[in-house]
């Protein structure tokens, strides 16, 4: 089977809107460092006057000879608090009740899990394995849209983005399939 991409006509809203995003990623990223930053920042002194209080707490407890215990017990928890503030757990999630949120996170983590492959060496084979995830991301996230959208124009670009990843996933597992590999396998056979 052979397989040429068929380029289509994109609208100029799609245009836009890819343009639109590439330009606007650097800066959005930029500024969610820099709150970040500022979160961590905020956080770090408070931590650092619990943890010298704990530290004098397992100095006492080691004097009455519970010092194993109890300061795993402390350290493990300053870990785990380390990472909550890392991750922004104690922060409220102002989109918990917006079921389109939530099922693009769901598709975003599943993409990134799947797309997390274990190599092969071969450039050709991996970028073939490390695409089908993500052409699949974006099939469900246009379903996610097809669902919870209301603008047709976005809804027409989600339908078209869906026939087009099914033809390319079916390209690339062909051409694994044809060069011994399988999507989840490491080594040809």
């Amino acid at each position: 089977m052979s397989h040429t991409l068929a380029v289509r006509p994109f609208s100029a809203l799609a245009l836009i809107l890819a343009g639109s995003a590439l330009l606007a990623a650097p800066a959005l990223a930029s500024e969610e460092e820099a709150q970040a930053q500022e979160q961590i920042e905020q956080v770090e002194p408070a931590e650092a006057e619990e943890q010298q209080g704990q530290d004098a707490d397992d100095d006492a407890e080691a004097a009455n000879g519970d010092e194993t215990e109890t300061h795993a017990g402390h350290h493990d928890h300053a870990e785990h608090d380390d990472d909550d503030h890392a991750h922004g757990a104690h922060e409220p999630d102002e989109h918990a009740d917006n079921e389109a949120v939530q099922a693009y996170r769901d598709v975003n983590r599943r993409m990134h899990e799947d797309m997390s492959i274990d190599f092969t060496g071969n450039p050709d084979a991996d970028f073939a394995r490390g695409m089908i995830p993500h052409h699949q991301g974006a099939i469900d996230m246009a379903n996610v849209v097809l669902m919870h959208g209301e603008d047709e124009a976005i809804r027409d670009l989600a339908r078209e983005i869906i026939e087009a990843q099914e033809e390319e996933i079916a390209f690339l597992r062909d051409w694994l399939a044809k060069h011994g590999y399988d999507e989840e396998e490491t080594t040809a056979e």
